[in-house]
C-alpha cells in the first residue's frame, strides 16, 4: 500500500488547466484515506460542468493504478463548493481573509532570540525559489525585522486605485511590515486593540494577489498578536521555532499548546541553532545549546519534526545585508537545511489539506 504522501505526489501530476496548478496545490483533494487496501478521496470542484471536472476522476484513478499496480482499489467521490450565493437584506460583513491565498502559515516561537524571523524569511524565499507564489507578513509589530532582512528598510508600499496596500516585492516574495510605515528610530507603543486593527488592515486591506503561501512572522510569546491572527483568518497551520536548550523548549511547549487550544494544526517544530560546524572542519559538529531537544519535544507532543538549522556566520551576515542565506550561499549547510524545511512544510500542508473533509465555502454577496 502507498503512503498518503506517495498518493499526493502522484495526484500532483494532475493539473487544472485554467489555473495551471495541480489539484493538490489547489486543495482540490480532500478526505484522503489510505487503508484496508483502498485509496479513497474526494475531488472538490468550483465548476462541476467543465471537461476537466468530468475527466479528472478517471485521470486520477489511471495514474494511481499505473504507479501502485492495477489491483489497487481506488474510490473517488466528487463535491462542489458553492460560490456567489446572494443573501437578501443583510448588511456588509467585512472579512480580512485575503482572496486568492491558498494557505496561511504562522511561524511562531515561545520566546524571543531563537531565530524565528530568520526561519520565516528563509522559508519564504526557499518556497519562492521552489516555484511557489509566496507572501510574507511581518506581524511582529513591536520589533519588525523583515525590512532589514530583505534589504528594503528605505522603501514604502504604495496604495492602488482600489485603495489597497500593494506589498513590496523582493526575491520574488511579497512583503508587508510595520517597519515600512513607522520611523525605525521610534518605538511602537500600542495597546492590543491598535495592534489588532493594524494586522487586520495588513490582511484585509492589502492586495496580496494569488498566493500559494502567506507566511506570517508572529512576535514571540502567546499574546495579543497570535490570538488576533487566529481570530481573523483560518490558518492552515503553525510552525514552532526553538533552540535545543530546555529554557527555549519550555516556551515552545506553550506555543504548541496555544495553537492546539485554538484548533490550529501544528505543522511541526524546527530546531534552530542546532549545532556549529567550524568552516575548516565541516564534518565536526558542536552542540552549543544542547543536542536534539526540539526533536525529543516533537516526539513527546506527537507533532512532526521539520528539521535542524545549524549556526553559520553567513546566516547572520545575510540577514543584516538583506540577502537571505538561501540566496547568498545556496550550497551552504544552512541553505540546504532551509530548502529541506520548505519541502517538509509543503508536504505537511498538502497532507493536512488532503485529510480535511470537503467544505461548502460560501462567498456571501450583499445588495
Amino acid at each position: 500500500m502507498p503512503t498518503p504522501q506517495e498518493v499526493l505526489r502522484v495526484l500532483s501530476r494532475v493539473v487544472e488547466p485554467e489555473r495551471g496548478r495541480d489539484i493538490v496545490r489547489l486543495k482540490m483533494v480532500r478526505n484522503l484515506r489510505v487503508e484496508d487496501g483502498r485509496v479513497s478521496f474526494t475531488l472538490v470542484f468550483n465548476r462541476p460542468d467543465t471537461d476537466f471536472a468530468r475527466q479528472a476522476p478517471e485521470q486520477c484513478r489511471k495514474l494511481l493504478q499505473e504507479a501502485f499496480g492495477p489491483e489497487l482499489a481506488v474510490q473517488i467521490d466528487t463535491d462542489t463548493e458553492m460560490i456567489g450565493l446572494e443573501v437578501q437584506g443583510g448588511g456588509p460583513m467585512p472579512s480580512v481573509q485575503p482572496e486568492g491565498v491558498l494557505n496561511f502559515i504562522a511561524v511562531a516561537s515561545g520566546k524571543g532570540g531563537v531565530g524565528k524571523s530568520t526561519v520565516a524569511v528563509n522559508l519564504a524565499v526557499a518556497l519562492a525559489q521552489q516555484g511557489y507564489d509566496v507572501g510574507l507578513l511581518d506581524a511582529d509589530i513591536y520589533g519588525p525585522s523583515v525590512p532589514t532582512m530583505f534589504g528594503v528598510r528605505d522603501e514604502k508600499p504604495r496604495v492602488n486605485e482600489q485603495r489597497k496596500i500593494v506589498p513590496l516585492v523582493r526575491h520574488n516574495v511579497r512583503l508587508l511590515s510595520m517597519g515600512f510605515i513607522v520611523d525605525p528610530e521610534q518605538a511602537v507603543i500600542w495597546r492590543g486593540p491598535m495592534v489588532a486593527k493594524a494586522l487586520r488592515q495588513f490582511l484585509g486591506e492589502a492586495d496580496w494577489g494569488e498566493l500559494d503561501f502567506l507566511i506570517l512572522d508572529l512576535p514571540p510569546g502567546t499574546g495579543d498578536v497570535p490570538l488576533t491572527i487566529v481570530q481573523s483568518i483560518a490558518l492552515t497551520g503553525a510552525i514552532i521555532v526553538s533552540t535545543p536548550q530546555p529554557v527555549a523548549l519550555a516556551d515552545a511547549r506553550k506555543g504548541v499548546a496555544m495553537f492546539r487550544n485554538v484548533q490550529v494544526p501544528v505543522l511541526g517544530i524546527v530546531e534552530n541553532m542546532a549545532y556549529f560546524s567550524p568552516p575548516d572542519l565541516p564534518d565536526r559538529k558542536y552542540y552549543i545549546f544542547g543536542r536534539g531537544g526540539a526533536r525529543r519535544l516533537a516526539e513527546e507532543l506527537d507533532v512532526p519534526f521539520l528539521g535542524e538549522i545549524p549556526i553559520e556566520e553567513a546566516v547572520r551576515e545575510g540577514g543584516d545585508l538583506g540577502k537571505p542565506i538561501v540566496l547568498a550561499e545556496p550550497e551552504s549547510a544552512s541553505a540546504k537545511a532551509f530548502y529541506r524545511l520548505a519541502e517538509q512544510v509543503v508536504e505537511q500542508v498538502n497532507l493536512r489539506n488532503a485529510e480535511q473533509p470537503p467544505t461548502q465555502r460560501v462567498e456571501i454577496l450583499y445588495r
